[in-house]
């Protein structure tokens, strides 16, 4: 077995990875080896359905020193007015050209594709070449990088949790784009992001809302797009997180929260009748959520059990079915719900979110941290994870990791510095609008606001 020799060892070339390794290389000299399962770097966008987009606005995607399209705003559809959303081929293009115009000439970057990672991410890696067998081991001279954490789960990729006789109509979301004949109607599984993209494609088709049955087992609060505009839109953008930070200051509780978010139109459901009891950070335009509430077959039965041509078995009770009716799988879970743990360890790094969501600015920023301080109880204290969005009071950590990250570390002038000009972050490039009211006042008001919040979000959360 041979014996290779390197700096830091990043498992995984997905969004995470590649954020960091370009932003690690780009503030200082280190030799990064990233390997990965797949042939190519962009992680589960190569397994992810054809109509995908970001959540978030492409100017705050993918790596630091290359930007991903042109920070234009849309001119039609439900998104005009707000900035373009790559899609999954997109990116994908997007990363191998980073990898080949960005990192490997770099000459301190070595990609290996098609291998396996087996090891403690400390002191024990090796990898395993899928197409030749051969086995390596790395000698880490710092720290092995663990984005693995952040692993996704797609609907093309995962294994659905429940019976599925053989003559069902059932596919992965990604196969509504080869149905050669219409079926009798659409059932969508699943109660999250995809599920709501699957239901606004096909009525952006042309399906009527009464041909969709959407088996819902959880309800979820969604964010609006406005409120994550970045560059020229910022002005707009700040005063929303002033807003929110105001709620989050005088909120009661979880239930008191949502009420007064609902209220400000910071947050929306699609059924004022039911009180979600999810949260994943979806990201959604008005008009999206005005269609996705014409929806009326919404099925509430919990999880289901069995699906046949007569009947589908749910934890709750039993839905007729029909042989020609077409049935939607979006129950994979996206991104896995680990517990918090540090980011920064004697000789490893776990890449975690830092604002709850927003994977490529919290991997850029670890990288930052990695390269400019030398202290791990320093790193950490800059760094504070938070857990993957998974139930209501997650917006509370959400927006605590926001002030902790955008507000209370800038008062670190490097810190200060780096969230100025990296424009993976949605409010950079603020010294521009010094003259402008908009974006002055909403400043003073989240600087008096921002204590206040993250006070009451303490208290919040450790009810």
């Amino acid at each position: 077995m041979n014996t290779i020799e390197t700096d830091y060892l990043v498992v995984g070339a997905g969004a995470a990875g590649m954020a960091f390794v370009d932003t690690l290389i780009g503030q200082g000299d280190a030799d990064v080896v990233m390997v990965d399962r797949r042939h190519a770097p962009g992680g589960h966008w190569h397994d992810a359905y054809p109509f995908v987009r970001l959540h978030q606005p492409s100017a705050t995607y993918g790596v630091d020193s290359r930007p991903l399209g042109g920070d234009t705003r849309d001119a039609l559809g439900s998104d005009a007015g707000f900035y373009e959303r790559a899609t999954a081929a997109e990116i994908c293009g997007y990363y191998r050209k980073v990898i080949d115009e960005v990192l490997l000439p770099s000459g301190r970057v070595r990609f290996l594709a098609m291998h396996d990672y087996a090891g403690d991410f400390a002191t024990e890696n090796v990898i395993t070449s899928r197409l030749t067998g051969s086995r390596s081991r790395v000698h880490v001279r710092r720290k092995v990088v663990d984005t693995t954490y952040l692993e996704v789960s797609v609907p093309a990729t995962h294994e659905p949790s429940f019976a599925i006789d053989a003559d069902v109509r059932f596919m992965p979301v990604g196969g509504i784009v080869h149905l050669d004949e219409a079926p009798s109607g659409y059932t969508i599984l699943g109660g999250g992001k995809t599920a709501m993209d699957a239901c606004y494609w096909l009525m952006e088709h042309g399906v009527a809302p009464e041909r969709i049955r959407w088996i819902r087992p959880r309800d979820s609060w969604v964010l609006p797009r406005t409120c994550f505009q970045p560059r020229d839109l910022v002005g707009p953008t700040l005063a929303v997180f002033a807003d929110a930070l105001d709620i989050l200051a005088r909120a009661t509780s979880v239930d008191d929260l949502y009420q007064r978010l609902e209220n400000a139109g910071l947050a929306r459901r699609f059924d004022r009748s039911v009180t979600p009891t999810m949260f994943r950070g979806a990201i959604l335009s008005e008009a999206e959520c005005d269609a996705l509430e014409r929806i009326d077959n919404v099925v509430r039965l919990g999880r289901i059990r069995r699906l046949s041509t007569e009947r589908i078995v749910l934890e709750h009770g039993e839905l007729p079915n029909d042989p020609r009716q077409v049935h939607i799988d979006c129950t994979a879970s996206a991104f896995k719900v680990n517990p918090e743990r540090p980011i920064f360890e004697p000789g490893r790094i776990t890449i975690q979110g830092l604002v709850g969501g927003f994977t490529s600015f919290s991997a850029a920023t670890i990288g930052f941290v990695e390269a400019t301080r030398s202290d791990d109880a320093e790193k950490n204290r800059l760094c504070r994870p938070t857990r993957t969005l998974n139930e209501p009071s997650d917006w509370i950590r959400a927006y605590r990791g926001m002030i902790h990250t955008n507000i209370m570390n800038a008062t670190d002038p490097d810190m200060a510095a780096w969230l100025e000009r990296t424009r993976l972050n949605i409010t950079s490039g603020l010294a521009r609008f010094e003259s402008d009211p908009q974006v002055q006042g909403a400043l003073t008001r989240i600087a008096e606001l921002a204590e206040p919040a993250r006070s009451n979000a303490d208290r919040l959360l450790a009810s």
